[in-house]
């Protein structure tokens, strides 16, 4: 089954490593091509001397067998492997150049088990979301990785390599898009309970596109005017809500949780698990830990006794556009 993620499905969006959609990820699938290629030919060689070897009827000189040993299971794979060690090596000073300046910066933070997301906007400050990246297509981008608790590994498989991220320490990754898509992103690198539900969606659009976006993003959440709203915004800040997240705004200023300024634009719930829908949403509230578990966001199981609550809550949560 098909499951769609506001505006594509989890089928089309990629994560191979075999469908290239970056400069990066072009030169890692070449060098993987050609060390499957390499690893045949060994395979081959060194399968066919022992295939010979055991249905060969008749005896060979000394110098004739040690030739095949040591020429084919010696110094042949030696030849082979030393040659795709000296390519592989070869494209290391590419994969690892810094972005141009004035190139777009994003910082990604690992959290467990989600993922704090910072672009910044022409003076330089700040702007957050959570759990999903979205960049401009034939553009270097510069990522600052960070970790704010364990060991993270940030990996968009059609887009490049991977980077570990380490608390108190800053790597960087320079990533080049040049075809526009919809992917997923992983961490991978295990840390802890709910590594393997540490993803994040990966959108690369035309540069005006993103534009827009980012531009969307910098601003503060918008008041409603009429009195349902303000009663759900209230039900928000009555519930909690407000000790963890960030509205802008709002009086939600906590950086604990993920901002949640723009949540309605997103496509996933609980870091790339579940569709941003009204009932994966009501779900993911009351049923925290059965849907991901050992995530920190508790459970408000007492919303499923007030569905007045629940539904007024996630209208407010799905109205943030």
């Amino acid at each position: 089954m098909t499951v769609g993620f506001r505006g594509f499905s989890v089928n089309e969006a990629s994560q191979s490593v075999l469908d290239p959609a970056g400069l990066a990820a072009r030169q890692i699938a070449e060098l993987f091509y050609w060390m499957v290629g390499g690893a045949t030919l060994i395979w081959m060689l060194v399968i066919g001397l022992a295939v010979y070897a055991i249905f060969s009827r008749k005896a060979h000189p000394v110098l004739t067998t040690r030739k095949l040993v040591i020429g084919g299971g010696a110094i042949f794979p030696t030849v082979v492997l030393t040659g795709l060690l000296a390519y592989g090596l070869s494209l290391m000073p590419d994969l690892h150049r810094p972005a141009p300046a004035g190139s777009l910066k994003i910082r990604v933070s690992g959290v467990r088990w989600w993922w704090r997301v910072e672009y910044f906007d022409g003076d330089g400050n700040p702007i957050e979301t959570a759990n999903e990246v979205r960049l401009p297509v034939d553009q270097p981008i510069a990522f600052e990785l960070l970790a704010e608790d364990v060991i993270h590994s940030f990996w968009i498989p059609p887009l490049g390599g991977k980077m570990d991220m380490l608390p108190g320490r800053s790597n960087w990754l320079t990533l080049h898009p040049d075809r526009q898509g919809d992917y997923f992103g992983v961490c991978a690198e295990y840390c802890g309970t709910a590594h393997a539900q540490m993803r994040f969606s990966v959108v690369v659009s035309d540069e005006a596109t993103f534009a827009d976006w980012l531009a969307t993003q910098g601003l503060a959440s918008r008041r409603a005017g009429d009195r349902s709203a303000a009663s759900r915004e209230e039900v928000f800040l009555r519930r909690g809500c407000s000790a963890c997240h960030t509205i802008r705004g709002t009086a939600a200023k906590s950086r604990v949780g993920p901002d949640l300024t723009h949540f309605g634009t997103r496509r996933t719930i609980g870091a790339g698990i579940l569709p941003n829908t009204a009932n994966h949403l009501s779900r993911w509230i009351v049923e925290t830990h059965r849907v991901k578990p050992g995530v920190e966001m508790p459970s408000f199981r007492t919303l499923a006794n007030d569905p007045e609550d629940l539904s007024a809550l996630v209208a407010y949560l799905e109205s943030l556009q």
